[in-house]
């Protein structure tokens, strides 16, 4: 009889799901420097998936490598780590790059008789060959180098001496047995890296199996990963109770299951109409805060609904009190999987914050989706650009834009900063807003939409940037098939290539460390995270 044993070392890609044990491992292993953002993890494996690896012992996460791919003049040439890996979100990379890049590395300490390191290296090896590329770049660390160096003439001559074996560094010595050749040093690499002085050794190692002399195949495949989106223009109408209410978004959410869609965005503040069935003009004040008082059964419901239609559903936003007692304005974001993820507005507008005394949310993250991470901007947050960036940074194609303006004005402001971002991010922006009126409830009194699609304005896209708009003021369902492997080759071979071609040596946003915290929960455990409509709107 033959039995089999529990795997106790497994190598694998990693998941978004595993970032908090990669942060810790990063931190067990550089307890002297930095370590990453949640958000920077989540953009390298979600900009490169394919390329980065996690080791697990006994289910515990023991060793992580990232890697990218990269043309070779970013490969070869004079760079420092924070302009190569875009301040270490990794989207830099291109998916027609011929050189694979490695940026990180870390090895439980504990643990490095396991040769872990070792199959990592092996890994990156592996999937070098499976892409037929030209070989592996890397920014050695050099940590014995600061305290041999008045022993040493420099940086190159250290590295020579432990190429020749007359002295010994526990990183590079382990590099140049797997394969790696010095190219030279990169200087001001990491300067964070007191160790090895801030250099790191270039390092390179060809793949056997690639001719190095044949011209690189810069082509990414046209390939198709078709996304089928919906944006609901809807109408502002009274409704005698919260089962009317949740009526008429349910009648949209059917209909776009019914052509098959994959995701819904409904408009910025779709649960003002819940005041419609007060039997009194509530103050501002006092509307806001009776409509907080719905956010547990608004939740439950958008859940159901995408459980029951299969449909993943942007319920525009929705005013919400959290555990600290602020109001703010909180996209809620229900899966097909039944879960329900929130995005907080950042930047309330001076109306909600005067009117509603709304504040703004300190954390903007990407949420993961079965089709990809995707980003939430609510209407006014669309007018950053900063906001949008963080987002693509961490991996996210498509961002949705709920919004609420009285005027048109307002509603171009939010359309011409959405066209923006999808240029410049090379993504796609989903934007739906609310028509009608509801004369007895505030900031409802009139209201101006043009629900649309956006692209960006490059060979693969519509020509106009527009995949699809609602017409003017009236209700109904825009919908769209978008590729997002067109954004891939956008992104490699487009005729602009913004992400790629940001200059990381002059400038790069740092967004402050308590902004990588979630935001509060409030009473009865639904998930907030961002949100806008008042007078001029976004």
């Amino acid at each position: 009889m033959t039995t089999k044993g529990k795997k106790r070392l497994d190598l694998r890609n990693a998941q978004p799901e595993d970032v908090p044990a990669i942060l810790r491992l990063i931190r067990r292993v550089y307890p002297d420097m930095p370590n990453y953002a949640p958000a920077m993890v989540r953009g390298q494996i979600n900009n490169f998936p394919q390329g980065v690896f996690v080791a697990l012992y006994d289910n515990r996460v023991v060793g992580y490598c990232a890697t990218m791919r990269v043309t070779k003049d970013m490969a070869f040439n004079q760079h420092d780590w924070e302009e190569i890996t875009a301040n270490g979100f990794g989207t830099r990379h291109t998916p027609a790059g011929e050189w694979l890049y490695g940026y990180e590395l870390a090895v439980d300490p504990r643990l490095r008789g396991l040769r872990i390191g070792q199959r990592i290296y092996d890994a990156r090896k592996a999937l070098a060959e499976e892409l037929d590329l030209h070989g592996i770049v890397l920014a050695g660390r050099i940590p014995g180098f600061a305290r041999t160096r008045r022993k040493v003439e420099g940086p190159e001559d250290y590295i020579a001496k432990v190429a020749s074996g007359k002295l010994s560094d526990q990183v590079l010595s382990f590099q140049l047995k797997n394969g790696f050749e010095s190219i030279g040093v990169l200087k001001g690499y990491l300067p964070e890296d007191k160790a090895s002085a801030g250099f790191a050794a270039h390092l390179v190692w060809h793949n056997p199996y690639v001719d190095p002399d044949e011209a690189p195949e810069m082509r990414v495949p046209r390939g198709v990963e078709s996304v089928r989106l919906a944006a609901c223009q809807l109408q502002a109408r009274p409704v005698e109770n919260f089962e009317g209410f949740i009526k008429n978004i349910e009648y949209f959410v059917d209909v776009a299951a019914d052509y098959r869609c994959d995701f819904i965005l409904f408009p910025e503040l779709f649960t003002l109409p819940l005041l419609s069935s007060e039997k009194s003009a509530l103050k501002p004040a006092e509307a806001i805060d009776k409509l907080t008082s719905y956010t547990p059964r608004v939740t439950k419901e958008l859940s159901r609904m995408a459980l029951e239609y299969n449909i993943n559903i942007i319920g525009g936003s929705h005013p919400t009190r959290t555990d600290d007692g602020e109001i703010q304005n909180v996209a809620y974001v229900a899966l097909r999987d039944g879960s329900v993820h929130g995005q907080e507005k950042i930047h309330p507008t001076p109306n909600e914050a005067f009117w509603w005394n709304i504040k703004g949310g300190n954390s903007l993250d990407v949420i993961q989706t079965d089709c990809g991470p995707i980003g939430v901007l609510i209407c006014y947050d669309s007018e950053f650009p900063e906001l949008a960036r963080r987002l693509v940074d961490q991996g996210a194609r498509m961002i949705f834009v709920p919004f609420c303006t009285d005027t048109r004005t307002g509603y171009m402001r939010v359309r011409y900063c959405s066209q923006a971002r999808a240029i410049e991010n090379q993504c796609f922006m989903v934007l739906a807003g609310n028509v009608g009126n509801l004369p007895n409830v505030e900031n409802m009194d009139i209201q101006y939409a043009q629900s649309c699609i956006l692209t960006p304005c490059d060979l693969p896209f519509a020509r106009d940037g527009i995949a699809a708009e609602a017409s003017e003021n009236v209700e109904t369902l825009t919908m769209s098939d978008v590729n997002l492997a067109d954004l891939s080759w956008a992104r490699a071979e487009g005729t602009v290539r913004n992400l790629r071609d940001r200059r990381f040596d002059l400038y790069h946003i740092e967004w402050d460390s308590q902004a990588e915290g979630r935001p509060h929960l409030p009473p009865g455990g639904a998930i907030p995270a961002g949100g806008h409509n008042a007078p001029g709107g976004g």
